[in-house]
């Protein structure tokens, strides 16, 4: 973990892994996974390149644990021959986000919301002890369905934690529709505004963007920043790019190579 991290290839062998984790497995939540890990490479590159130890980085949507393991392999926290026990009887690592045994992992999720509440009290009590340190919540859109969403993000306002990066997985698509018709949550920029926060809408897919958001320095007193980041459930491999049965379906043995020829000519 000492040598400078390309965020963009980070990404790209992190998609590889994910494809094959989910394939061996035949697990769930690929889509998930795919339109979250720029987001994830991109959180782990300034984290790892700037030597911020101290930052933390919540994985609200657990559902998505593929991704967050294959970037944490890809960058050497753990051995990452580890990423094809994925889902194995007696394996750390479960289909959901699994603290315990994983090297990285900072709190188990996937009951939703529940990550950003815990990541309220790291805010507050790093918020004076470790005035520099970060702490980065990824929540998917579905999570802002949930009660809990919303009270931590009142919590997070009224104290003023500017220590405090709330980046949103915004791929529009939900367990088993579009996440308008689930429940709407559009206008969510402003709903989130008059919760009080400092609000930014980006493409989740583009590292530029992200690092520039993530990257400011801290204002002290100030509100906590929420990005919205645009992103594209199955982003990567083009026949599972926008499409809903990818929450749950796994590829087959076809379908594993044509991702994988794919995905190596990125």
């Amino acid at each position: 973990m000492q040598q400078m991290i390309n965020s963009i290839e980070l990404a790209r062998q992190g998609r590889i892994s994910v494809l094959e984790m989910i394939s061996q497995s035949k697990a769930s939540h690929i889509g998930s996974s795919l339109s979250v890990i720029d987001i994830l490479a991109t959180i782990y590159a300034y984290k790892i390149n700037d030597k911020r130890e101290s930052d933390n980085v919540l994985l609200s949507k657990g559902h998505a644990a593929a991704a967050l393991y294959a970037i944490l392999g890809n960058c050497d926290y753990f051995p990452k021959e580890k990423l094809l026990t994925y889902c194995e009887d007696g394996s750390t690592l479960g289909g959901h986000v699994t603290q315990f045994g994983n090297a990285g992992v900072e709190f188990s999720t996937g009951s939703l919301g529940h990550a950003f509440s815990f990541g309220i009290g790291k805010a507050l009590a790093k918020l004076s002890a470790e005035p520099k340190s970060k702490i980065f919540v990824v929540l998917s859109d579905g999570e802002c369905d949930e009660g809990s969403t919303w009270e931590a993000a009142l919590l997070g306002s009224h104290h003023n934690l500017s220590n405090l990066i709330v980046l949103i997985d915004r791929n529009g698509l939900q367990s088993l529709t579009t996440t308008e018709l689930t429940l709407g949550l559009e206008p969510l920029d402003k709903k989130w505004e008059s919760f009080g926060w400092n609000v930014v809408t980006v493409d989740g897919h583009d590292h530029t963007e992200l690092l520039r958001e993530i990257s400011k320095p801290l204002e002290k007193n100030f509100k906590p920043k929420v990005l919205i980041c645009k992103t594209v459930k199955g982003k990567g491999i083009s026949f599972m790019e926008n499409r809903i049965e990818w929450h749950y379906k796994s590829p087959s043995t076809l379908e594993f190579s044509q991702a994988l020829t794919e995905l190596e000519g990125m």
